[in-house]
C-alpha cells in the first residue's frame, strides 16, 4: 500500500471485528473491521470525509458520497466514480 491510500482490498473474506494489519510504505497500520468484508472488496483504513477522494494503490478511484468510518466497506453505496462524469473540469 501507498502511504496516501485510504482504502485497502481484502485478500480473503474477513469477518466483522477482525484486526487487520496493513503494511504501508512508511509503517504498519491496524484497522478493526466494523463489518464483514468479502474477498476483493475494499474497506476504509482511516476515516474518509464526504467528497474526499478514495485512493487505492496511490491512485484516485472515486469520491466518497458520505462520511466513511475506518473499517467500513467501501463500494457503490458510498463511493462515486469520477471518471467519465464530465463535471470534474467545470463542464
Amino acid at each position: 500500500m501507498k502511504d496516501k491510500d485510504n482504502v485497502a482490498t481484502a485478500l480473503d473474506d474477513i469477518p466483522a471485528g477482525a484486526a487487520v494489519v496493513l503494511r504501508t510504505e512508511g509503517a504498519d497500520l491496524t484497522v478493526i473491521l466494523r463489518e464483514a468484508i468479502a474477498f476483493g472488496h475494499k474497506f476504509a483504513v482511516r476515516p474518509i470525509a464526504s467528497s474526499e477522494d478514495i485512493i487505492k494503490y496511490g491512485e484516485v478511484i472515486g469520491m466518497a458520497n458520505q462520511p466513511i468510518e475506518a473499517g467500513r466497506h467501501v463500494h457503490v453505496h458510498n463511493l462515486d466514480g469520477k471518471r467519465g462524469r464530465g463535471d470534474q473540469f467545470g463542464a
